[in-house]
């Protein structure tokens, strides 16, 4: 841990995302039966050492852009901010209990307090195949959410608040089913990788 007390998560930015290969979709509000389809753009740039700072806007009005900090544990970073599998752990957990408050809110189901915990397993080869001149690789092992509700509704209603909630989650939806990717990567104006699966 940094000797420095200084720890930064993010703040309200007035700067939009602005990128440059993509050109961000308006907002288009639906008419019910309709999904709502928006996006989340996020523009990031690299500092020293593993510092790294983003902006990050979801298009939906009344969502304010956020920049955001995101660093590494000492030797490699400075531990100024959080690494960003925390932000990806984060995001899960906190995207299921956003659809199961709403839920519970809309349905009029009764809690007396609901909580997360959750736990997130990876594998990587980074600390020590890198020095030995190998390639490096990760992947995500396992994950595993436990809801803790207590309320006075019965069990059924409970149970059926879960189920709803997990199949709104676009964050586990993207956990349990494949989902197209791309990435690309631009040298100098020059497209060397274009990957998608």
């Amino acid at each position: 841990m940094s000797e420095d007390s200084f720890f930064h998560v993010g703040e309200r930015s007035d700067v939009q995302p602005d990128p440059t290969q993509f050109e961000a979709k308006p907002f288009k509000k639906a008419k019910p039966p309709e999904p709502l389809e928006f996006e989340i753009v996020l523009t990031a740039e690299a500092e020293e050492r593993q510092k790294k700072t983003g902006l990050v806007q979801v298009n939906i009005p009344g969502f304010s852009a956020v920049r955001l900090y995101c660093d590494e544990q000492t030797p490699v970073g400075d531990d100024t901010a959080p690494p960003p599998l925390a932000f990806l752990c984060a995001g899960i957990g906190f995207c299921l209990m956003t659809h199961l408050t709403d839920i519970y809110t809309a349905r009029g189901i009764s809690i007396k307090s609901l909580k997360l915990e959750q736990k997130v397993g990876f594998k990587t080869n980074l600390s020590n195949m890198r020095q030995l001149g190998h390639t490096t690789d990760g992947s995500m092992e396992h994950i595993e959410t436990h809801v803790i509700i207590d309320s006075d509704e019965p069990e059924e209603r409970i149970r059926d608040l879960m189920e709803e909630a997990e199949n709104a989650c676009m964050a586990h939806f993207a956990l349990r089913n494949p989902i197209p990717w791309s990435s690309r990567l631009i040298h100098n104006g020059n497209e060397l990788l274009a990957n998608k699966g």
